[in-house]
């Protein structure tokens, strides 16, 4: 089916809303990270990362790898990051090495079955 223009530029237009919105929600997440209000930064980053945002993901695995806002979690942590890698970033790669050198080879295979549910439950 082929759209009409105005069908065409409505669609491009929500798009770009949408793009708006979720940069807006990831740059409070990140003022709110700098500031320690990690409530905030929790929200705006774990609403983000559902939408499949990598940098909302580095964030929240940088969260549960130093204990900001939540407790202190490795497993949660190379999830997230885990979750930012297979987006192709080499950052969250990174990290994720770097946190498994803190865990035990069964709290990694548990990181990586949270991170395969995790993926299958959004749909990606």
């Amino acid at each position: 089916m082929r759209l009409a223009p105005t069908h065409t530029l409505l669609v491009a237009l929500l798009s770009l809303w949408l793009t708006t919105l979720a940069w807006a929600g990831f740059d409070e997440g990140k003022a709110a990270y700098h500031r320690s209000d990690f409530v905030t930064a929790l929200r705006e980053f774990r609403s983000l990362a559902e939408q499949g945002d990598t940098g909302s993901r580095i964030y929240l695995g940088v969260m549960y790898a130093r204990g900001h806002g939540v407790l202190q979690d490795y497993v949660r942590a190379h999830m997230w990051f885990n979750l930012a890698a297979v987006k192709g970033n080499e950052s969250a790669r990174n990290n994720r090495d770097t946190v498994a050198k803190n865990m035990t080879p069964a709290a990694i295979i548990e990181a990586q079955r949270l991170a395969r549910e995790w993926l299958e439950q959004h749909g990606e």
